[in-house]
């Protein structure tokens, strides 16, 4: 088969890539750039604990010690602190790092992987797909036609992908502005990330009276100011004015030493795209969806995008064009999208002033901050990862599903487990390979050999279940998982999601929730078009 075109090399374009290598799916990546990202300080993301999991996880780097997890975070409003969590190993902190730090990550694992190639100075201008593959043309110093099996357009919120497609991308421009700063300077709250509402001191300029500052490392800082409605030019001796004045503020004195490393202003838009599928070719990241008010980080949905997509692409090259499972990628990711920015709408006035709506929040300063501490700190409706509990590939009607910690259709607690090879290692480092993932819930197997109870209790009529299965499955055990009894029965996706827990070994309820979570019943090669084959 083709390989997989991928138009767009940010960090969701390479995230792709890099997904569909760890499951033996080639692909293509063209880069309208040279190759080379620009480097900004203050062109930062923040990452959640799955996304930036997902990024360490595919490039190989402890992005950690390329970036700052948060020590904690603090809410404070004029004076008066409202909110402060503190983070530490069980509850780590959202990863801050320079987004062509976290690309030059990405783009070299990718240089190292046989099974993808970059095409760097290759900017897309048509596009053809007919029933069985994708051809894509560039212009550049290296022009010429492009075949794959499938294509994806990562390529930002002017995607040239979305507009040859004709696919509407309503929304609102501007929802929100800030004025950035990056700067090295010794604050009173190492690591600790601060959002300031309605400071003490008079800013320069016109102001919505709020600054949000949070840390890099090395001692840099990202500030963002958030401006008022409107077109308000932000000259360069606004911003240092502003700056020398919340360094005096918070300091508490004259303004401390500080180095101004870079500046801009961030604009925040809120857009959907209508379709996110037509054929054999895919959209992600910003061309499918803009957003990001209220702290939430838009590259995290982004991540979330190839995450969700690149196993079901992977399906479908080693097995056939499964239509419902290619579907389900719009129908699952659109909705999640489509409720982040329903409640940023809902939320924006409330928080800026908005009348008559504040009967819905307690009218108090803390009311205001727990909500809009949502977005930083991915909780909530505005930060909190989506779950896909009207997904078309949950199962249905099964007699042993029991309720556990987990939802089904939300992401799986990072539990240790016990590979096939008797090896520990984390729930996570198992997931993105082409294969659903059977948990079985069994304390005291992380203290004795495995040897001593693979043979034992229910794990040979489970591992003859597993073997039976519609599709590709591992089988994992865990000493626990939160609110599973003993001898639950976890079925995971390969992005990570639980599918369902059932309470004990029940061979057919585990195939018929493995069917649905690979989109049906299988089809032969005639019904499937096309296709390689079955499953």
């Amino acid at each position: 088969m083709d390989p997989v075109i991928i138009v767009g090399a940010g960090p969701v374009g390479l995230t792709l890539a890099l997904a569909l290598a760890r499951q033996e799916v080639p692909s293509v990546v063209l880069d309208e750039s040279p190759g080379k990202d620009e480097s900004r300080a203050a062109r930062t993301v923040v990452l959640r604990e799955d996304t930036a999991a997902l990024a360490e996880r595919l490039s190989g780097v402890p992005l950690g010690e390329e970036g700052l997890r948060w020590a904690g975070w603090r809410s404070v409003r004029r004076r008066q602190v409202l909110r402060e969590v503190s983070f530490d190993e069980g509850e780590p902190g959202p990863l801050h790092i320079a987004q062509h730090v976290l690309t030059g990550a990405l783009r070299a694992a990718l240089a190292r992987e046989p099974l993808a190639k970059v095409a760097v100075d290759s900017r897309l201008d048509s596009v053809e797909q007919e029933r069985s593959g994708v051809t894509a043309h560039t212009r550049g110093p290296n022009g010429t036609w492009w075949r794959g099996s499938y294509l994806v357009g990562c390529d930002g919120p002017r995607s040239t992908v979305r507009k040859l497609l004709d696919i509407r991308f309503p929304g609102r421009t501007a929802v929100e502005r800030h004025a950035v700063a990056a700067l090295r300077a010794e604050l009173p709250w190492p690591d600790r990330a601060l959002l300031h509402r309605m400071p003490p001191w008079r800013m320069s300029g016109p102001s919505a009276g709020e600054v949000t500052a949070r840390p890099l490392p090395d001692g840099v800082w990202r500030l963002d100011w958030l401006l008022p409605p409107g077109k308000d030019l932000v000259t360069p001796e606004l911003l240092v004015a502003r700056v020398r004045e919340t360094l005096a503020g918070w300091t508490g004195g004259p303004t401390p030493p500080y180095e101004l490393l870079d500046t801009g202003v961030h604009t925040v838009h809120h857009r959907l795209a209508r379709r996110w599928r037509v054929g054999r070719v895919f959209l992600a990241g910003d061309a499918a969806h803009l957003l990001g008010t209220l702290g939430t980080q838009g590259l995290d949905e982004g991540l979330r995008d190839a995450d969700n997509l690149a196993w079901k692409l992977a399906s479908a090259w080693h097995h056939g064009p499964y239509e419902a499972l290619l579907d389900s990628y719009q129908t699952e990711r659109r909705a999640v999208v489509a409720a982040r920015l329903r409640a940023a709408d809902q939320a924006l006035p409330i928080l800026r002033g908005g009348g008559g709506l504040r009967v819905y929040v307690p009218g108090t300063a803390r009311g205001h901050d727990a909500l809009l501490g949502d977005g930083h700190l991915g909780q909530g409706a505005l930060g909190a990862p989506g779950a896909y509990t009207d997904s078309p590939l949950a199962p249905r009607h099964l007699d042993a599903e029991v309720p556990v910690g987990t939802t089904p259709g939300a992401q799986v607690t990072d539990v240790q487990v016990t590979a096939e090879d008797g090896s520990f290692v984390r729930l996570r480092d198992r997931l993105g390979r082409d294969a659903l993932l059977v948990v079985l819930i069994a304390p005291g197997t992380g203290v004795w050999d495995r040897k001593h109870w693979v043979t034992a209790g229910v794990m040979p009529r489970l591992a003859a279940a597993v073997t039976a299965l519609p599709g590709p499955a591992e089988l994992l055990v865990a000493e626990s998982y939160p609110g599973a009894p003993a001898h639950t029965v976890l079925l995971v996706r390969p992005d990570g999601h639980l599918v369902t827990a059932l309470g004990g070994v029940r061979p057919a309820d585990l195939y018929a929730a493995a069917e649905a979570a690979w989109g049906g019943p299988a089809k032969t090669e005639a019904e499937a078009g096309a296709g390689s084959g079955t499953r």
